[in-house]
């Protein structure tokens, strides 16, 4: 009979050393809390798993160079607690404004947005924070305008109503990204609409 531990391993092996981070939540349907909880435990005295922070585990992979187990996954990690804990996320502001090329400015430390309470989480030897993101954030959740937004309000109303930064976002946005800005307009702050408006000047609503 194949035991509650080697079930369990053999759903880790399955996504393969270092890409997914977990919780006891996730192998409920084999057992127990109790029973998972113990064997998970079991499984991290014998060097098998890694537990990352608390309730969260990982199966390392070995960094080659280092010879030792790499740093965990900080977003298979981050994906893990919006499972248990049934919250989102999304990337800090700063990363969005970066991505766009708005700002050079790279983060001094791990963040993320969530609709959950702001915490700081370690992970391995990792600081990360979590801060509570304002609901017209959160309702642009797998948007394609989602990156815009976040990197506006980064931004701020002053430095993102520079005619810089404007021509910026009007000259490399895509139509489908000005589009759902535009069909989204309405759940903005009025600044940031009205700088919608501008790098949308081009471009109309798909029907």
């Amino acid at each position: 009979m194949i035991s509650i531990a080697d079930k369990i391993m053999n759903r880790i092996r399955g996504y393969g050393r270092g890409r997914w981070v977990f919780t006891p939540s996730d192998f409920l349907d084999l057992g127990s809390r109790t029973i998972i909880d113990k064997a998970l435990s079991r499984l991290v005295k014998d060097g098998s798993l890694r537990r990352i922070s608390r309730g969260l585990y990982d199966f390392p992979r070995m960094s080659s160079i280092l010879k030792r187990p790499a740093p965990p996954n900080v977003d298979a990690a981050i994906k893990a607690l919006a499972r248990r804990d049934n919250i989102k996320f999304m990337p800090d502001g700063i990363v969005a404004a970066n991505s766009l090329g708005l700002t050079n400015a790279v983060p001094a430390k791990m963040a993320y947005l969530t609709d959950g309470t702001t915490r700081t989480l370690k992970v391995g030897g990792c600081t990360v924070h979590l801060k509570h993101a304002k609901k017209h954030l959160m309702s642009w959740l797998d948007r394609p305008g989602l990156t815009v937004v976040l990197a506006l309000d980064w931004l701020g109303k002053q430095a993102a109503s520079g005619t810089e930064v404007i021509n910026n976002l009007r000259s490399r946005l895509p139509d489908d990204v000005k589009q759902d800005l535009l069909k989204g307009k309405d759940l903005l702050p009025s600044w940031m609409a009205r700088i919608v408006d501008s790098i949308t000047q081009s471009v109309s609503i798909a029907a």
